[in-house]
């Protein structure tokens, strides 16, 4: 991992317009975290977030997380984030680097299911097997890098729901009860 994982993150960012945290590589959580942000930019899309190594890896998720094992969601990496970014809701002004709406859609603690490897082990080799443990999403998610992106994929279990619209379903924030439309 680089010696500053958040520096690409950092730069393209105002800290004097955005109330978006700047942050350093944290200390480890006892259990991992993971948060999907409901982000309305340009274009609305979901950022899943989990953290290996002291910050949030990242990826856009522009149909965002499926409880379907039928569904298989392009995942597309973007710049690492800080751990206090897992609480962010607010407004990016425009102007700003992915501006616009934000909430915290769900959020949780998971786990690692590939023995013998560690996150950072499976992040580098491309294929992260976790379950996780969220307000919203629960089970076995499957993320695999392959020559068009990472693909995100709902792994058959007691929590898999193939006949649901989970976004539909449950739209609002877990943090502010908020929809993302009405983030002011």
């Amino acid at each position: 991992m680089p010696s500053n994982p958040l520096e690409e993150y950092n730069r393209k960012r105002n800290f004097a317009k955005t109330a978006e945290p700047s942050g350093v590589r944290s200390t480890l959580s006892v259990q991992p975290v993971f948060v999907v942000q409901k982000h309305l930019a340009s274009r609305l899309h979901y950022d899943f977030r989990l953290e290996i190594d002291g910050v949030l890896k990242s990826w856009a998720v522009p149909k965002g997380p499926s409880a379907s094992p039928k569904e298989k969601r392009l995942a597309v990496p973007t710049e690492d984030h800080p751990m206090q970014y897992a609480s962010f809701e607010g407004v990016i002004p425009a102007g700003e680097y992915g501006a616009g709406q934000v909430i915290v859609w769900d959020r949780g603690t998971f786990t690692n299911l590939k023995t013998g490897k560690t996150l950072a082990e499976s992040y580098d080799t491309g294929h992260l097997v976790i379950e996780l443990q969220g307000e919203k999403l629960k089970g076995g998610y499957s993320l695999l890098r392959t020559k068009m992106g990472w693909l995100m994929v709902k792994m058959e279990d007691a929590f898999a729901r193939p006949l649901s619209d989970i976004l539909d379903e449950q739209p609002a924030s877990v943090i502010s009860g908020k929809l993302v439309e009405n983030i002011t």
